[in-house]
Order: C-alpha cells, then structure tokens, then sequence
C-alpha cells in the first residue's frame, strides 16, 4: 500500500468509528481552552479489532522501511500503551512504556519494562498536536543512554507548532494519518462539504486565534 492509501485509509476508520469528528460551523473547546473543528479520541480503536490490527501494520511497515534498526518498541502512556504491544508483537521485539514523568512511589521509574543504554527504540504515540509529550517521551529515551530513531503515531493534526518542534529536536516523527488526509477524505464521503475546507485549514494554519 503506497503511503497516500494508508494515510487515507486510516483516515476513513477513524472517520467510520467516530474516533475523529469535525464540526467547523460548532467547534470543540479542548482541554486548554483552546477552540477547534476536530476532536480526536484514538482509544476508540482498541474496540475494533480489524482497525488496530491495520494500524499495527501500518507502525510495523513504518518501523521496517525508517527505523529497520530497532530493538525496542516504546509506547507512550496511556494512549501509546497497547499500539506498542501490538507493534512489538508482530515485529518479535521487546516493549517498554514511558510514563509523563517518573512515579512519585516504588522505584520511581518513568519507563517501565526495559531499555538499556544505547538500544534503539522507535516511539509509539496515538496523536500529534502540538508535539510536546512525545518528545518528551523521545527525550526521557535519550536520558536512558538510548537512542530514538523516530516517534511513529496515529494521527497528527499537521500544526507547525509540532513539525518545527521535532526539527528542532533532531527527530524524526512520522504518522499513518493527517489532518490533510482526513479532511479531504471526510469531503469525499460527504462527511463535509467543499466551503468547509477553508474553514478546516484556516485553523491548521492559525489555531491559537481561530473560533475565538
């Protein structure tokens, strides 16, 4: 499957289950306050068997053509969690998981499992916004001794917040699907019209100031 059919058909899953919905004439209000078009909830992928098992193939190919290297799979918590199990299954590799930050009790660990210095691990997250807790997670890698060869996630919103913040970080971030994909994806089904469009981009490219 060429990159352009997986991004599409992986936007067409997440569009089928819901797991992505765009409202640009009622936006979302996120976590932060922030107003948006889209709302994305990944985890609803677990429930479907067929989709997670297509997105594990999809992180697998990935892993084999950008990051043949790899010796550990790592997933982000929570979201990243069983996508990496899934992964490092069909791959016959090891699994480790990054928490946010280390736990307050026990051994105080941030990454659970294990990654021994100067190990490669690719890193499995669910969504891309502005890319701060994957890095993070990429980052708390690097301070194990070991080496990340790239952050592979679900989805990316496409903010240039996040594709300036892993150049800068010297990582490579690649995903199965887009806002691009999805939007355009989403008009071919009628999930939304073609005014719509400029609407949907208008926030990719401004998203601090838009719906406010």
């Amino acid at each position: 499957m060429t990159t352009t059919n997986l991004e599409r058909t992986i936007a067409q899953h997440l569009l089928n289950i819901q797991a992505v919905a765009l409202r640009p004439n009622e936006p979302f209000t996120w976590t932060s306050g922030m107003k948006s078009p889209i709302y994305c909830d990944n985890r609803l992928t677990m429930s479907y068997p067929e989709i997670r098992d297509a997105i594990a193939e999809g992180f697998a190919s990935l892993v084999k053509q950008y990051a043949p290297d790899a010796e550990v799979i790592a997933g982000t918590a929570t979201a990243g969690i069983p996508h990496a199990a899934w992964v490092a299954d069909k791959l016959g590799l090891p699994m480790a998981y990054i928490r946010d930050k280390a736990k307050g009790h026990g051994k105080q660990n941030q990454i659970e499992g294990i990654i021994r210095p100067g190990q490669k691990v690719v890193v499995i997250e669910d969504l891309i916004s502005t890319g701060g807790s994957s890095l993070k997670a990429a980052l708390a890698v690097k301070e194990a001794g070991a080496e990340p060869l790239a952050v592979l996630a679900i989805f990316s919103y496409q903010l240039e917040k996040a594709t300036s913040a892993f150049e800068e970080a010297g990582i490579p971030l690649r995903t199965l699907s887009n806002y691009t994909a999805l939007t355009q994806t989403a008009l071919d089904h009628g999930v939304i019209q073609a005014e719509d469009l400029d609407v949907l981009q208008a926030w990719r490219h401004d998203p601090t100031t838009w719906g406010n």
